[in-house]
């Protein structure tokens, strides 16, 4: 079980499922699997039979002894008994859901929610550790980084950078050397790693030995942040089943090759999600960035050449080396071979994690997979990127997901956040919430980043209250500018780009608040007032939901609001089925 599983009522639901199947003598028929993706409907039970499947969502406690009378029947039961248990149907039996979690091939999520992330047995029958053992051969592991090079594959954790050269750089240094796994994922809304980590510990495992049997190390980590504890729980035990199974250790599967790998945990700082800063963490330092060149791989930990990668990358590792580097390239673009997962969130319906194949427009992920936004609202922009990313109009949402596609736009793909954005949300509100983040993230190292996020945050702050002043725009433009090209790290350089995009994209809105004391998605509560037209029907269903008694009312007749006690919540427009709260 994955932890938003776990949030969600899903531990009840298997002491259930275990209780009932043990009942009836099938004890071995249930097992716990990790997340794949569907947060969204959590929990969920999954019963297949053969080559069908019947997955059941929202699944409580008291729902389980009617899935189990469907589809488990008591062992020793006649035959003709067996035949008619299997017609019987409660009229409030949950009916079984169906619905895409992927466009595209299904590689870094193929194992998550089918298998049991704590047994290294499962996943070895899926393939797990085929792909470790063949480079365990000194003729086939130089080929390793040529397969990589070949398929295309690029680092999934923002930048790009190609993990074949990357690897090729790393393996022309002098040993002694190390490899990291960067599991360090803060991004607001962002979940990827934390589910691969959760479902499929093994596949990562497995990536990081690759690594360092491809570069020469003997050496590596896991750097996962301790927000994570599930996901550095399923590690460490993945950890010590590979080490017990013989796929690491002093002898690796009998070849001689040494193989250490350890967890370490990162305090939570978002610019320690940067290489330079998550090697000073690990070694005792506080996270800070340094000047690049040199690379790590060049002089990374302890001064020693470093490979750092993040989990996505790692987990597609394998199955290019199972597959071939041609099954790989084949998916995607010409320069984004393979697939990208991402982390659909906001205002979408259907909520989770998502893979695609590179190359699909954003505007289907959103529609397709997302479910599009809420029945009577209107798409209107995705943040891509999280912090470091951009808003990307719904103009311009048939943009494929490509690096390079993206950065034309002035967004950027970043580790895979995609938050979805409808018509009331306010763009001056939305670069604000994330500059604010920004702001507490930085490190202080560089000035611009230090100082100049935090002008460009009073800007914004003005605006969203009524208190702008001409020129406001000019400045923050300007201030943006400085802060991307003078910062030293990656959270510098790209925390003006949710603004920067904004600004780009969605001007009107910037001069509306500025010029007209105005928001027009009628987000920003200094600048709208709440009041209450003819259409009210006087249900007063408006006044129980306002949290401040602020609505003065008589049933059957019209409500009235009490501007000055009204905080802007927003619950009695919520509230209202009538349509009889205004914003203004």
């Amino acid at each position: 079980m994955g932890s938003c599983g776990i949030a969600n009522g899903a531990e009840p639901v298997w002491e259930a499922l275990r209780s009932g199947a043990r009942e009836a003598g099938r004890e071995g028929v249930v097992k716990a699997v990790g997340c794949g993706g569907s947060c969204h409907r959590e929990p969920l039970v999954e019963v297949v039979a053969g080559e069908d499947r019947s997955l059941y969502t929202h699944v409580t406690p008291e729902m389980v002894p009617v899935i189990l009378r469907r589809h488990v029947v008591p062992r020793g039961w006649p035959a003709r008994l067996r035949w008619a248990a299997r017609r019987l149907r409660d009229p409030e039996e949950p009916r079984p859901e169906s619905g895409p979690r992927s466009l595209g091939a299904r590689i870094v999520l193929e194992n998550c929610g089918e298998i049991d992330p704590r047994s290294l047995e499962e996943y070895r029958r899926r393939g797990g550790y085929a792909a470790l053992e063949a480079c365990l051969d000194p003729a086939r592991r130089d080929g390793v980084i040529a397969t990589l090079t070949e398929s295309g594959l690029r680092g999934r954790g923002g930048a790009g950078f190609p993990t074949g050269r990357k690897w090729a750089l790393a393996r022309r240094q002098p040993a002694p050397k190390y490899v990291v796994c960067n599991g360090d994922e803060g991004d607001p809304g962002a979940f990827m790693d934390r589910l691969v980590l959760e479902s499929d510990p093994h596949r990562v495992v497995e990536g990081l030995a690759i690594a360092a049997l491809a570069v020469g190390a003997e050496e590596g980590f896991f750097y996962i942040r301790s927000e994570y504890p599930q996901a550095v729980r399923r590690i460490a035990e993945a950890l010590r089943q590979a080490e017990a199974g013989g796929f690491l250790g002093d002898d690796v599967r009998g070849s001689g090759e040494r193989l250490r790998l350890a967890v370490r945990e990162g305090a939570g700082a978002f610019v320690c999600g940067e290489e330079t800063a998550l090697i000073a963490s690990l070694e005792g330092r506080r996270g800070m960035p340094r000047l690049r060149p040199p690379y790590p791989v060049e002089s990374g930990f302890r001064g020693r050449p470093t490979v750092v990668n993040n989990v996505e990358t790692l987990a597609n590792v394998p199955w290019i080396l199972r597959h071939g580097a041609a099954a790989f390239a084949r998916l995607g673009s010409a320069g984004s071979k393979g697939t990208k997962v991402f982390a659909l969130a906001g205002k979408v319906r259907h909520g989770g994690l998502v893979e695609v194949a590179m190359g699909i427009t954003v505007a289907r992920i959103v529609e397709e997979l997302g479910g599009g936004v809420a029945p009577g609202r209107r798409f209107k922009a995705v943040l891509l990127g999280g912090p470091s990313g951009g808003c990307l109009p719904a103009e311009l949402a048939h943009t494929p997901v490509d690096f390079e596609a993206l950065a034309r736009t002035g967004a950027i793909m970043g580790s895979g956040g995609l938050v979805v954005l409808d018509d009331r949300d306010c763009m001056v509100d939305i670069a604000r919430y994330f500059l604010r983040f920004t702001c507490g993230e930085s490190c202080g190292k560089c000035t611009f980043c230090r100082i100049g996020t935090r002008r460009m945050l009073e800007i914004l702050d003005r605006l969203c209250e009524g208190e702008g002043r001409q020129g406001d725009l000019e400045a923050l433009a300007e201030l943006a500018d400085r802060v991307g090209r003078t910062s030293l790290c990656g959270l510098g350089q790209t925390a003006p780009n949710p603004v920067l995009t904004a600004l780009r994209y969605f001007r009107d809105e910037f001069e509306a608040h500025l010029h007209e004391r105005r928001c027009p998605a009628g987000k920003c509560a200094a600048l709208v007032t709440y009041t209450i037209n003819d259409r009210c029907i006087g249900c007063t269903l408006c006044a129980q939901a306002c949290p401040v008694d602020a609505i003065a009312y008589r049933p059957y007749e019209i409500h009235e609001i009490d501007d000055a006690a009204c905080v802007r919540c927003d619950a009695c427009r919520e509230a209202c089925l009538d349509d009889a709260v205004e914003v203004h």
